[in-house]
């Protein structure tokens, strides 16, 4: 699906217009290095290389899972710039439950396309709720953007937070607390 030319010549355009010599020799090779490293950072606009959120066979459990802290990388679709932070994902199981690896890898297939935050998280707790069936599920999801840190605003460190609840945890608010309690309880 990648057309590594049309990047490295769209690369190509860019240096010449921002006055850079496609000759220097720090340069000469970015075109190919960038056509390369789209082809990674963007792996999230093919199909899945297996299927996402597989459940684990003969295993039931119906009390929550929460998995906090998970670092993620995404690239605003507004100004190709990365945004970068943590997600953390907690589900109640309604008898499905998945490998503990399984969140994080959804999280980056996700997250490998031009993205914008608000979108990453509802994709991921909808993702969640279609491929597990959970009671429900609750996504948050930190992060700092560099397009808003190194340009524009020019805040650095300002951190973007966002939620996505569905579920028992959008109707009970005692099941939001216990999850939100678990996300913020210090390490010890």
């Amino acid at each position: 699906m990648f057309d590594r030319k049309k990047i490295e010549e769209g690369v190509k355009l860019i240096l010449e217009g921002i006055g850079e010599s496609l000759d220097r020799p720090g340069i000469k090779d970015t075109p190919q290095r960038i056509a390369r490293m789209f082809e990674e950072i963007f792996k999230g606009l093919l199909p899945p290389d297996d299927d996402l959120l597989k459940c684990i066979k003969g295993e039931t459990h119906d009390e929550m899972v929460l998995i906090r802290n998970i670092p993620f990388y995404s690239i605003c679709e507004h100004h190709l710039l990365p945004f970068f932070g943590f997600a953390h994902i907690a589900y109640i199981p309604d008898g499905k439950i998945v490998g503990l690896s399984e969140l994080p890898k959804a999280l980056d297939y996700l997250a490998k396309r031009p993205q914008v935050q608000e979108r990453l998280t509802s994709q991921l707790a909808n993702l969640l709720m279609e491929k597990l069936k959970p009671k429900g599920c609750m996504i948050v999801i930190e992060a700092e953007h560099l397009c808003m840190s190194m340009r524009g605003i020019k805040k650095p460190g300002a951190k973007t937070v966002t939620s996505a609840v569905r579920g028992i945890f959008r109707k009970s608010q005692a099941t939001r607390q216990e999850a939100l309690e678990l996300l913020n309880r210090k390490e010890e």
